[in-house]
C-alpha cells in the first residue's frame, strides 16, 4: 500500500495518519492543503488509500466505498507500517469516512489521539441515523474539526448530541463538509484550513507530554 508523507517542518512533534473521505483520495485539495499546513505545524503527516480507491486511480471507475470491515483492515495495515517507521506519538485522523473508520480504532490500535475533520455525524439528508453511539465510548482523546453549516452534522446538530467532553470541537464559521466558508463570511477556503491546522497543533501542545 502506497504511503504519502509529508514531512514537519523541524523536528516532528508527532505523526498523524490522515485517511481521505468515501468520494476523494489522498491527493484531494483538501487533504493536500491540510497536509501542508500540517506540516508546517511540525507534524509528520501519512496518507493513504482504501483499495476501492487505489483501485480507481488504475482505471479511472468510480466505486462505492469497501465494506466497512475491510476500511478497517486497511486502517490497521497502515498503523502497523507507520508504527514501525516513527518513534514518539501517532495519531489517527481523517476527512469524513477515514475520521469516523479510525474513530472505531483508536482505541484498539492503541493510537495516541484521534483528530477528524469534517465529521460525518449521520448521512445527508438522514439526520435521526446518527453514528454517534461508539464516541461516547472512546478512551482516547478526540478533536473534531467541523464547519458550523456541514450537512452531515451542523452546530445546532452536534451540540444536541451530549459528546463527551474528552471529545473536543473546534467550529469553522459558515463552513460546510469540506471546511469551505461562504463568501458572505468573509473567510476564504485557505484561512479555514490553515485555522484548522492551527487548532489541531494547539490541542496536540495541550494533550500530549
Amino acid at each position: 500500500m502506497e504511503l504519502l508523507w509529508n514531512h514537519a517542518v523541524g523536528a516532528a512533534s508527532a505523526t498523524l495518519i490522515l485517511a481521505h473521505g468515501a468520494g476523494a483520495g489522498m491527493d484531494s485539495v483538501v487533504l493536500e492543503k491540510l497536509a501542508q499546513a500540517l506540516a508546517a505545524r511540525g507534524f509528520a503527516v501519512v496518507r493513504f488509500e482504501f483499495p476501492y480507491m487505489a483501485a480507481r486511480r488504475l482505471d479511472g471507475k468510480r466505486r462505492p466505498p469497501d465494506p466497512q470491515p475491510r476500511l478497517l483492515a486497511s486502517w490497521r495495515e497502515v498503523y502497523a507500517s507507520v508504527r514501525q517507521q516513527v518513534a514518539g506519538s501517532v495519531l489517527l485522523g481523517g476527512k469524513s469516512m477515514g475520521g469516523r473508520m479510525a474513530s472505531l480504532l483508536v482505541d484498539e490500535l492503541g493510537a495516541d489521539a484521534l483528530v477528524c475533520f469534517g465529521y460525518p455525524f449521520h448521512p445527508a439528508g438522514k439526520p435521526d441515523k446518527l453514528r454517534v453511539e461508539h464516541l461516547h465510548g472512546i478512551h482516547a482523546p478526540a478533536l473534531i474539526i467541523q464547519g458550523e453549516r456541514d450537512a452531515l452534522g451542523n452546530r445546532a446538530e452536534v451540540e444536541g448530541y451530549d459528546l463527551p467532553s474528552r471529545i473536543a470541537m473546534h467550529w469553522l464559521a459558515a463552513a460546510d463538509h469540506d471546511l469551505k466558508p461562504l463568501k458572505s463570511s468573509g473567510f476564504s477556503h485557505e484561512q479555514h484550513l490553515q485555522a484548522a491546522a492551527y487548532a489541531v497543533a494547539a490541542w496536540v501542545e495541550r494533550i500530549i507530554d
